[in-house]
This record gives C-alpha cells, structure tokens and sequence, in this order.
C-alpha cells in the first residue's frame, strides 16, 4: 500500500530550512543574509543556482542544488535557475584533473533544452512564487574579448585566481596544467552574477561547496563595479551546500551500472526507485533530509521508527516514493513500486515488457532455440538444468516435485513441459526456483 503523501508544508524559513538538513555549508555573511531574506512577502529575493550543461540529462549530485531552489520557493522568494549555455562551452575546472573536451555550440544548446523538463518537474512540485530560467548564452555571447578584459578582467587579480584550489591543483601537475581557457571559467561564472544583479535583481547565489571560491569572486566583482562607479554597496550574498556522500565513503550516485540520472531515458523510474530503496540505514537517514520535501516532525518520527524496527525498512520505502515521485510524478512512482513488489512476490506476469526486461536485467539469462517448444515442447528438467538453477537432472524432478519451480510467476506442475504458451511478450520465459533464484530465458 502506498504511503499518502502528506500536505504540502506551509511557508519555511530559509537558512533554517536548509540548516536542519545539513544543506547549509558556507555563506559569505549568514547574518546579513538572514537580514535580506527576512520578509519575502514585501521583498522576495532572487536567488540563482547555475548548472553547466556537461550532458543532455543532469544527476542526482545536481538535483541537490535542484531541490535547494524549490526550498527557496517554499519559502517565498523567487528561484532562479540559470543554465550555462555560455559557460559550457568553457567547462568548470573544479573536481577536474585534466582539460575538458569542448562541446560544440549546437550540442552545448541541445543539452540546455534536454534539461529544462528536469527544472521544470522538480521546481513545479512545491507552492511559491514563479521560478525563473534563464541561458547565460544569452548575454555571454555578446560579449567582446576587449569589453571582457576592460570591464571584467581589471577587476580580478591572477595571484587571488591561481589560489583556488581546482587551478593550483593542475599547474601542479605538470603534465596536466591549465589552459587559460578554463582558467577564465571563474570571470565567467563572476559576470553572471554580475549581470544578473545589475539586470535581473537577483542578489543570493548558491551552489556546491566545490563552488564556494567561484562564488566569493562573483560577490567581490559586484562590490567592485559599485566601488568604481562610486555606487553604494551593493547586498550581494553566497551559500554552499556540503557535497553529499555515502556513510561507508563510497561515491554518492554511482551503482554498478554507472551513474543516477534525472530523466527517465537514462535512468527509468523504476531503477530510480531502486536506488533509493537499496540506501544503507545511515544513508537513508541523512537522504531522506536531503531529497524529499517531508517536514522536520515527519522526518525525525520515520528515523525514530525505524530505529525500533529497521526489518520494515519503512525509512527507505517512504525515501524511494517521496524522491522517485518529485522527479518522475506519481503514477510513474506507483508503477516502479509494483514492479519492485512483483519480482519479490515473483507475480510478474502483469509487467509490459520494457518494465519486465528491467526488472530481470540483473538476473542470469540465457538463449534457446524457439522451436524447441513446437509440439510437445521442451523438458523443464533440463532447461532448469541448463540455467544453473538445479545441479543435476535428479535435483531439477525434486523441485519441480516440491513446487520450488514457477514460470512467469506460476508455479510449474510435474510432468508439464514449456510451450508457446508459457512465452510473454513473444519471446521471454521467467524461471524462478525458490523466493530469490532467477534466470530469464530469451527463445528466439
């Protein structure tokens, strides 16, 4: 049974939001900012969040920042979200040992478009005020290299760039160095804030902790530009949230079959439902913070449960369909549910067959001659053999004689033998011994 989803949360404080979940790391002046952000009923702020377009889907080490502007909205201001149709086409040194393979234009362009659903799913499940997107392309572009060193380069100083721990890093290693391509990213990523403060009114950025330095120079080149104009200083703020990690240290949004996605292309609903209800009980508590919009009480009284209990796994049920829910809707979330719940009760025969073939990837699987099941059909005796799912041809009698021996989720009587009639989907026969042997058989 699904768990019903809670009411939507009334309105949050921001910074305690945010610090409740560990989400906040470093801010440039926590109590100036609490100051700003104080009253979003008469003075809603712009805070902006940048996302390079690397790929055509983003993952879930980006759907932290992601879910950070839906907090923001939840807590009456205005997210922003700009994606880095200019910055792209440099690539962010930071976490990089070696130089990044430039992306064309129209492929940099592709990925920005392939991610707006993300932004648009994410951002759309909580109440707030609009959400903005705009593509840095769009004013970096029209920029001219006299214009960039004039107008942005004088006010950044190579000793203070050469200091950030992603350029010292790589002008160590000697063989790697650093173009000055990617060198210039922190200029680049500095002016959008620039920009979109003077033309756009957005005063707070956030990101990653790995982005605190690009941060940092983007709040010291707004002071600057108003310090040369003899303007007033401007109210511009930086906030970080730690990178997230795994309990045991191992790399966060990774699985044996490579990394989590946030579009169903890459990674389907139902893997993605998979990788949360596989957290670890330590990970699951400190997740289920981060990717879920489920309040204080709620989270703390789950932990509280499943400390007495942790055999339910209730933490990470509710961790699975909360976060498989923000980003692939309910129904989908419904779907990758039943679907986990039929390779446990072994009922699969319901699953269309994209969701069977998922289901079963992880399985052992074979392939057979089709015509082996004309006429009387094939013995089960030595397909199941064959399988590896009985030793012996005596072993293979002894659980077909006991009922440890289904097909496609009934159980397979002595003296039947496979047909036609026992395929799904044309082609696909499921042999399961006991509650946990599998093996997919392909007749082709």
């Amino acid at each position: 049974m699904t768990t019903p989803r809670p009411p939507r949360p009334p309105r949050i404080d921001l910074l305690d939001e945010l610090s409740w979940r560990g989400l906040l790391h470093q801010c440039t002046d926590e109590a100036g900012l609490r100051d700003h952000l104080a009253d979003p009923d008469t003075h809603p702020r712009k805070v902006y969040i940048g996302f390079d377009p690397t790929a055509p889907s983003l993952t879930i080490g980006n759907l932290v920042q992601i879910m950070n502007l839906a907090r923001v909205r939840q807590a009456g201001h205005i997210p922003v979200v700009v994606m880095g149709g200019g910055t792209g086409l440099i690539g962010d040194p930071s976490g990089k040992s070696a130089e990044r393979t430039l992306m064309t234009y129209e492929i940099v362009q592709s990925h920005v478009r392939s991610q707006r659903p993300i932004f648009d799913a994410v951002l759309g499940t909580v109440d707030g005020p609009d959400y903005l997107v705009f593509n840095n392309a769009d004013w970096l572009m029209k920029i001219s290299y006299l214009d960039a060193l004039r107008d942005i380069g004088k006010f950044f100083s190579v000793n203070m760039m050469m200091q950030k721990e992603s350029v010292k890093a790589r002008l160590e290693n000697r063989e790697q160095g650093i173009s000055y391509t990617e060198f210039s990213y922190m200029i680049l990523q500095s002016y959008d804030f620039a920009h979109l403060y003077e033309h756009e009114g957005v005063t707070v950025q956030g990101g990653g902790s790995d982005q605190f330095g690009n941060i940092v120079a983007g709040t010291d080149l707004i002071r600057r530009q108003h310090a040369a104009r003899d303007q007033e200083a401007p109210h511009a703020f930086g906030l970080t949230a730690p990178l997230v990690t795994k309990a045991d240290g191992g790399k966060f949004g990774k699985t044996e079959s490579g990394a989590i996605w946030l579009t169903a292309d890459r990674t389907s609903p139902y893997a993605y439902y998979q990788f949360w209800l596989n957290a670890s009980d330590a990970d699951a508590a400190n997740w289920i913070k981060v990717f879920t919009f489920l309040d204080r009480a709620t989270v703390e009284s789950l932990i509280d449960r499943h400390a007495q209990n942790p055999g339910a796994r209730e933490l990470q049920r509710t961790l699975a369909q909360e976060a498989t829910r923000i980003l692939h809707g309910g129904p989908a979330m419904e779907q990758a549910e039943q679907a986990a719940k039929a390779l446990f009760s072994g009922d699969i025969a319901g699953l269309d067959a994209a969701t069977l073939l998922e289901v079963l990837a992880d399985v052992p699987s074979s392939n057979r001659d089709r015509a082996d099941l004309v006429g009387e059909g094939a013995d089960p005796i030595g397909v199941l053999k064959d399988a590896g799912l009985a030793a012996s041809n005596r072993e293979a009698r002894e659980f077909i004689a006991n009922g440890s021996v289904s097909v496609n989720g009934s159980k397979l009587a002595e003296g039947v033998r496979l047909t036609e009639a026992h395929l799904m989907h044309g082609s696909l026969m499921a042999l399961r011994r006991g509650k946990k042997n599998w093996h997919l058989v392909r007749w082709s």
